[in-house]
């Protein structure tokens, strides 16, 4: 998740610095380099998926749809880890969209002025 970790963009520069440093960090986990972990370990609509901007809503959607028929199964203590995850998951979100809402309304009046 550490792209997830990261600020978020608002051009396609910073989001591929973003990329990049998040892609250092992940050999230290598995042993590889850089290059070895981008081509073998990261899949490429992960990486399209943040490019776009949509990759912790598009993780959320998963989640909720793929969990939503287990939900059924799972013991009340189940259930209730997973309602704080989502919860998680949902402030998460919301917290992504505020802050790109806000700066671009920061940048916008700067422009303005």
């Amino acid at each position: 998740m550490t792209l997830s970790e990261l600020q978020s963009f608002d051009k396609a520069a910073q989001a591929k610095r973003n990329l990049r440093s998040a892609i250092e960090k992940v050999p230290a986990w598995l042993g590889n380099t850089p290059t070895i972990c981008r081509k073998c370990y990261i899949h490429p609509e992960v990486l399209n998926s943040y490019m776009d901007g949509n990759l912790v809503l598009e993780i959320k959607s998963q989640v909720e749809s793929e969990l939503r028929s287990a939900v059924e199964n799972m013991k009340p203590e189940e259930a209730a880890v997973l309602a704080l995850l989502r919860g998680r998951l949902t402030k998460k979100a919301e917290q992504s969209q505020g802050a790109d809402i806000k700066e671009s309304s920061s940048k916008r009046r700067a422009h303005a002025a």
